[in-house]
């Protein structure tokens, strides 16, 4: 798959001789992140030692705040590995075949590769690691599917409910005994604890039922009080020990702005990096360490994200959730940085999940429509194929609460590819045809000056299933993306592009700003579909799939994630979208009457193939400064083209639309341009002296275009291209970093102009 942001995603199928051989690492080795030595779990530790000795797996439960993740941590690092190694993974938000691929890339060299389901058993079958999956938010049939990839491997699991039953252990981990309890507070309050105080630290110690998590915030509000006003707070503080801390940092602008922003990403983990960028912070991994000894913060894998405790506390203080505006516009120019690498996308996948809903529960679905443009190529790059999916299922909610026909086109055919890639080559198909119909009434209607004129007009009701020239494939979009955990609240019929319901903000319930805990409904987001249950439909039957990027394929494919926790979300309720799969064919609803129409669907990908028609980009913002991501506000439609191996029928070479002189000339040069920098290196500097020496060949071939071109403003459009590939080549040459990011954004609009005019 050569994953193009400008153009879109291409796939080709290649024979088994012609795909990747992974290399097996001499030893695997993902440590976790170093944190502070557990207290008082010595007896939990040798049950856990005990069991990995035997071959696991294991699964260590309780509730929030009782030291599952400081255990786990500590064992990664104490106990001895497998044979062939340790990888330790954060679970949280997690699909079963994003973990798999984690698993298989901590073992094998092969990059830019993702095994079929049945290639990754082969490969991973004589592998012994150890490997610690964190706040796996999984169901038991998960499990089991994510222990069979892997036989020979140990697995240790953290989760606050038990879901391993008759196939490991069980450990349930409970609160703290009390001499453990009290060495717990006297660590935490500066090593000692005075004899006038250990009465009420038992008394504390038994209030909190011996969870570390209130012991340390006793200690901490012990440790910020004024010297001669006390020590250890009273057993009736207990409840309110919380709000006493919040109490003493409410006037620390930095800190509430922090506490803000992670309380609006609902717990979700944030790098240090992105916490300083949004909120000025100047030294923001310290003053999130800070708040973690104060049992505000948590930290993860990936970064930091609030206790769930303190969420709808939080939010009943501040006046309204973090700007939607500011986060949309920092993760969208973030995500199209050419230092952002896939995994670090997708290692932030559920924050841009988050922003995007924040975006929609604002109003601004728009927003969400440019972060996951933004970002979708990325994640496309990581073959993280669930959390791909993911956001491409929330671009498709936002793009038809926008109006945004393009970007909806855009996302069904980035849908469609991951589906080729994942196995299911029924959906590929049927969605590619209905990408490819959106961009035949776009272009129908952008030559018919009638309203509600030309094959495509919309019948103004029922979303994609309804149009008043009729002859749209027959695969219900909606139904698909319901199924998938996204869509309408209305089973799957919007009332017509634009208007998905969206709630206001502080309508929701226990927690949302300017509310208390407790009042308003549910206030369930109708544009996300979340709220019942939703099969997850990522995987499919792929084991036979040659593509060399076909994912894991194969049945099970539900994903289990939850948003909203201890409060519910600002302007919605406790979102949650889970569900499981059980073969390939009930991924689907209404497959039954898909087969009969997929003769007509495949024909329909076929004629694509000979249109090769693109859609102009849309519009920005009026009023928007130009960005480094502004290319991704106005990506072009790809041209779609259907793998010779799925199909034998002749391709038609007639092209029914008509483009002005120099526009298929300058589109090729495009293409040329993209083939020549699939095969370029990715390290500098010669990934740089590529770069350079294609736009300068660009440059060429857009000036070559622009010669043929007729119409003077189409001429002009070219040129100015043409011109800008050749600054931007030598601003790379010459390492301007200014005047790169300036004509990177120069480029991107020129290439939208140039669509404008010719399509």
């Amino acid at each position: 798959m050569v994953v193009d942001a400008q153009n879109g995603s291409r796939v080709t199928v290649l024979a088994g001789s012609e795909r990747p051989r992974p290399r097996r690492r001499e030893r695997a080795e993902v440590l976790p992140r170093s944190g502070s030595e557990p207290v008082g779990r010595e007896e939990a530790m040798q049950a856990l030692a005990a069991t990995v000795r035997a071959g696991g797996p294991v699964q260590l439960w309780g509730p929030p705040g009782v030291g599952k993740t400081t255990l786990l941590r500590h064992a990664a690092r104490l106990l001895p590995s497998g044979p062939d190694g340790v990888v330790f993974l954060g679970g949280a938000h997690r699909d079963v075949e994003d973990l798999a691929q984690e698993m298989f890339e901590a073992c094998y060299e092969a990059p830019g590769y993702a095994p079929t389901r049945v290639e990754l058993r082969r490969l991973m079958a004589s592998v012994r690691v150890t490997v610690y999956v964190d706040d796996a938010s999984l169901t038991s049939d998960q499990l089991l599917e994510l222990m069979d990839t892997a036989p020979q491997a140990t697995f240790v699991f953290t989760g606050v409910e038990r879901t391993l039953w008759s196939s490991g252990t069980a450990l349930e981990l409970s609160g703290l005994s009390q001499t453990a309890g009290l060495r717990l507070l006297a660590r935490e309050w500066g090593g000692t604890l005075p004899e006038s105080e250990r009465e009420t630290a038992a008394d504390l110690w038994q209030a909190a039922g011996g969870l570390p998590l209130p012991l340390l915030r006793a200690a901490a509000l012990a440790r910020s009080r004024p010297e001669g006003e006390g020590g250890l707070p009273r057993v009736g503080e207990v409840a309110a020990l919380l709000p006493a801390l919040l109490d003493q940092l409410a006037e620390d602008e930095s800190v509430m702005g922090v506490l803000r922003l992670l309380a609006t990403l609902d717990g979700v983990e944030l790098a240090a990096s992105h916490v300083g960028a949004l909120t000025g912070v100047a030294e923001p991994e310290a003053l999130c360490d800070r708040l973690v000894r104060l049992g505000l913060v948590r930290t993860g894998e990936y970064g930091y994200g609030s206790v769930a405790d303190t969420v709808p506390v939080v939010r009943q203080r501040c006046d309204a959730p973090f700007s939607a505006e500011r986060l949309c516009d920092h993760f969208a120019r973030w995500g199209a940085l050419r230092d952002t690498t896939p995994l670090e996308l997708a290692a932030h996948g559920g924050v841009l999940e988050k922003v995007a809903e924040v975006a929609e529960s604002a109003g601004r679905p728009d927003l969400a429509v440019r972060l996951a443009r933004a970002a979708s190529p990325g994640l496309a790059r990581s073959l993280r194929f669930g959390v791909w999916g993911r956001l491409l299922g929330r671009g498709w909610v936002a793009s038809r609460a926008a109006g945004d026909r393009r970007a909806e086109a855009y996302f069904l055919h980035e849908e469609a590819v991951r589906a080729l890639l994942i196995g299911r080559r029924v959906v590929y198909a049927a969605l590619l045809a209905q990408s490819a119909w959106i961009g035949h009434e776009l272009g129908a209607a952008g030559a018919s000056s009638a309203p509600g004129g030309g094959a495509g007009a919309h019948a103004g009701d029922g979303g994609v299933g309804a149009h008043a020239g009729g002859g749209q494939p027959g695969f219900d979009v909606p139904h698909y993306m319901q199924g998938n955990g996204f869509g309408s609240a209305h089973s799957g019929a919007s009332a017509g592009h634009g208007s998905v319901a969206q709630p206001s903000l502080g309508s929701g319930g226990g927690g949302s700003w300017g509310s208390t805990p407790g009042d308003g409904g549910s206030g369930a987001h109708a544009a996300a579909g979340h709220g019942g249950t939703g099969t997850q439909a990522v995987t499919g039957d792929g084991g036979g799939s040659g593509s060399a990027l076909t994912g894991h394929g194969g049945t099970s494919g539900s994903v289990a994630h939850s948003s909203g926790v201890g409060g519910g979300t600002w302007g919605g309720g406790t979102a949650a979208s889970t569900g499981a799969t059980g073969a390939a064919g009930t991924a689907v609803a209404g497959m039954s009457s898909l087969i009969a129409t997929i003769v007509s669907l495949v024909v329909a990908c076929v004629l694509v193939v000979g249109l090769g028609y693109a859609i102009s980009s849309f519009s920005s913002t009026p009023g928007r400064t130009p960005s480094g991501d502004a290319r991704n506000e106005a990506l072009p439609m790809p041209s779609f083209s259907l793998p010779t191996a799925l199909t034998d029928t002749p391709t038609p070479t007639g092209d029914p639309f008509r483009h002005p002189a120099g526009c298929d000339e300058q589109s090729k040069a495009r293409q040329k341009n993209d083939e020549r920098m699939a095969t370029a290196p990715v390290t500098n500097p010669g990934a740089d002296q590529a770069w350079a020496a294609s736009e300068r060949a660009l440059s060429e071939d857009l000036a070559a275009a622009a010669a043929v071109a007729t119409d003077p403003a189409v001429r002009a459009a070219i040129q100015k291209n043409s011109a800008d590939a050749a600054a931007l080549a030598t601003a790379i040459t010459n390492k301007d970093h200014a005047a790169v990011s300036q004509y990177v954004d120069a480029v991107g609009d020129d290439s939208g102009a140039i669509l404008d005019l010719c399509y």
